[in-house]
């Protein structure tokens, strides 16, 4: 861990991270910052708040599915650094359209603001679905081969890092202060991703197909039939769409079961987003750089004991006197809270140990000119998978079923996910 640490000093490894840092926390600062102001200040109905936010998750999310193989031969036909150059350019302008949404809707155009924030929302989907495979594929270019595992752990918990400040941020600060942030943090990231040295391409060219369709289906077939990627993007994408149910039930569940207020539910989302952070940092101290699975399933085997642990913990929950919500301190007084906010930790913590490993195994077992296309072809079965985890939410919501059941129903896919973390590991290990 030291060693990865040490990385933070050198150019070939700071600016790319930094970069990465700012644009996550953008994308879930205007996200959260969205959410929490469509549940808090406009919908006043559960079902509601539920379909709004697996709306907000699923325009995020399809730029993954329908762009992600045309971003992977761009990241591996062209010099990297030059594309991050671009897409945080492109930033800038998605960041002055969302905050002119959340302007016209405090103007009282409500409808109209928020159908330009959701739009942002798609765009920045966008951003990130050809900044994604960069992130990854550029680290075995610029690192050397110990470093990887290392380097990956560090990116990994510097997005859900930037996750938890995003996240945090949105729910102390006004909706229009968060646009007006989202737009800076963009500027800074456009001179951060200058920065980044060069990574050109590491094969020959690429004759890249604009098709979506097709360039999707060719590029997932050619990737999935090596056995172990095939594995490894399985657990990724059940891992994700755990990570996405979570997420989408976790404001409602703060709002109407824990009857809390918007900070609250923005601390939820935190601790969940630093405890990945931390589990990142505590995998790669474990595994001293090797890239093994063999603790992925015992980490999702415990994250499915815990989340049991949530669901129970949640029913016992006392409401707020009067029909009111708790505050951030009235919530902390109560006896439960901190066994809440360490059961979501330990949630966090062993889902950060069961999918740091398997992102390594993406950039490694293929060569370098390949990299970038792997880690598009993860992206869109993630994004596929994490499509029916929100549309999961939706009908089971639709069908009366409550956060702290639908809990339940995330411990057996921590247990689908073991399963093929446990093959992943026989196989390659």
């Amino acid at each position: 861990m030291i060693n990865a640490l040490g990385l933070l000093k050198e150019r070939r490894f700071l600016p790319l991270f930094t970069t990465q840092f700012l644009g996550a926390f953008n994308d879930n600062l205007f996200k959260t910052a969205l959410v929490l102001f469509a549940t808090y200040q406009v919908f006043n109905d559960p079902q509601q708040e539920s379909y709004f936010n697996a709306l907000a998750t699923g325009l995020a999310i399809l730029p993954f599915f329908a762009l992600s193989a045309l971003s992977g031969q761009l990241a591996d036909t062209y010099d990297k650094a030059r594309i991050i150059r671009i897409v945080k350019t492109v930033e800038i302008g998605i960041m002055l359209f969302g905050g002119a949404g959340i302007y016209v809707a405090k103007m009282g155009y409500t409808n109209i603001g928020i159908g330009m924030m959701l739009g942002a929302v798609f765009m920045l989907g966008t951003h990130s679905t050809f900044f994604g495979p960069i992130k990854y594929a550029i680290l075995p270019q610029h690192l050397k081969d110990d470093e990887v595992l290392g380097g990956t752990g560090l990116v990994e918990a510097a997005t859900y890092l930037s996750i938890l400040l995003g996240t945090v941020i949105a729910g102390w600060v006004s909706v229009e202060t968060a646009g007006f942030l989202t737009l800076a943090v963009a500027a800074i990231g456009w001179f951060t991703g200058r920065l980044v040295p060069p990574a050109p391409r590491a094969g020959p060219m690429l004759e890249v197909n604009f098709n979506p369709i097709t360039s999707s289906w060719r590029l997932v077939g050619a990737t999935m039939h090596i056995p172990r990627l095939f594995l490894a993007i399985c657990a990724i994408s059940f891992f994700w769409t755990i990570g996405s149910v979570l997420i989408v039930i976790f404001p409602p569940l703060a709002k109407n079961l824990l009857t809390a207020d918007e900070r609250v539910a923005s601390l939820m989302i935190a601790i969940f987003s630093v405890g990945v952070a931390i589990g990142s940092l505590i995998i790669n101290a474990m595994l001293k750089g090797k890239i093994s699975a063999k603790y992925s399933p015992m980490s999702v085997i415990l994250m499915a004991v815990i989340v049991g642990i949530l669901s129970v913990e949640a029913r016992f929950w006392v409401p707020a006197p009067n029909g009111g919500l708790y505050g951030v301190v009235e919530f902390m007084k109560m006896p439960q809270a901190w066994l809440l906010l360490l059961t979501l930790m330990g949630i966090s913590i062993t889902g950060g140990m069961f999918v740091v490993p398997l992102y390594a195994f993406l950039t490694t077992t293929v060569t370098k000119d390949q990299t970038a296309r792997t880690v598009a072809a993860n992206n869109i079965v993630n994004a596929g998978a994490m499509t029916v985890g929100a549309i999961a939410v939706i009908a089971i919501t639709a069908a009366g079923v409550g956060p702290e059941d639908m809990l339940l129903l995330v411990c057996g896919m921590c247990g689908i996910s073991a399963w093929i973390a446990q093959k992943l590991h026989l196989a390659c290990d």
